[in-house]
């Protein structure tokens, strides 16, 4: 049974990072390449070269060898290592852009479908949905590559967050586009305004990810609560004395920190044990430690200990 269970969520997440690849690729092959455009991250990267290239070298492939590039240096030289859910993701991106670059009636361009005459609109739309692609990817351990693995470098020792890691890299990708022929200031307007909508979007998909709570529950039936939370949750719980002031009776309250996407589970538990319970949830900023965030300093733990 448990094997089957666990089966079940390997294919879930699967077929969500297909999902998150497929929508990622649609934004650009059938949104932005097919109209000239060119935006941040890698893929703003690779439609530059198809640009400076004429075409002769598609982004489908300097996405797969950069990709492979910067996935070396980071393993040589941080150590960092790549899930099959990576590499998979990177394998299938480069795969699916090839596939979209080949089905013409699907771009956006005067005749098709999808075709939006407003060009200004097309670069919100491809920042949508290139924002919800990674999104999926990145909430399902995935990554797409280029500058996820950037980010990923550098929020290993510093905390960044992954917005401002794609904006310093998308002010460099986005500008080269004026050293090509043929382009203008405007193209590279449109460029910042993909970056821009992206930038939004991507941080309201990942919000629900890595935010908390502080959650404070009063209940004469404490302790079932307490040890669901820590036996079938793997969370802690402390519990804190107080007194009520007009029983005047000592009263033991919980005192759980939980990440946002557990509060349905724990609430539908509490309702199950005691429909008189009341409970107190609070967001919290941040949380760091153990099964929360790592706390960062900016200072490598390996050095210090070196040190």
């Amino acid at each position: 049974m448990k094997d089957r269970k666990k089966l079940f969520v390997i294919l879930d997440d699967y077929v969500v990072l297909t999902l998150g690849v497929i929508i990622f690729t649609v934004a650009w092959e059938v949104f932005m390449i097919p109209n000239g455009m060119s935006s941040g991250g890698l893929m703003g990267l690779c439609t530059v070269i198809e640009y400076a290239t004429g075409g002769r070298i598609l982004a489908s492939y300097s996405f797969l060898a950069i990709n492979s590039l910067l996935i070396l240096i980071s393993v040589l030289a941080l150590g960092i290592g790549f899930g099959f859910k990576t590499l998979y993701c990177i394998l299938m991106s480069s795969l699916m852009l090839k596939v979209f670059d080949g089905l013409d009636f699907l771009h956006a361009v005067p005749g098709n479908f999808f075709y939006v005459p407003e060009r200004v609109l097309i670069p919100i739309i491809s920042g949508v949905l290139e924002a919800v692609g990674i999104g999926l990817i990145l909430r399902r351990g995935g990554s797409s590559g280029g500058t996820d693995i950037v980010a990923i470098m550098v929020n290993k020792y510093w905390p960044v967050s992954l917005s401002e890691v794609f904006l310093l890299s998308d002010l460099i990708i986005i500008t080269a586009i004026l050293f090509l022929p043929g382009k203008a200031f405007g193209d590279m307007v449109y460029g910042y305004e993909m970056m821009v909508t992206f930038s939004l979007v991507i941080d309201v998909m990942m919000v629900g990810q890595k935010s908390s709570v502080q959650l404070m529950v009063f209940s004469e039936h404490y302790g079932k609560i307490a040890d669901y939370i820590i036996n079938e949750m793997d969370r802690g719980a402390t519990i804190l004395k107080a007194q009520g002031w007009y029983t005047k009776k000592d009263k033991n309250i919980l005192l759980i920190m939980l990440k946002q996407k557990e509060l349905p589970e724990i609430s539908r538990v509490i309702k199950s044990i005691d429909r008189k319970a009341f409970m107190s949830v609070t967001q919290a900023g941040s949380v760091y430690g153990e099964g929360f965030e790592e706390i960062k300093t900016g200072i490598s733990r390996k050095r210090k200990e070196n040190a």
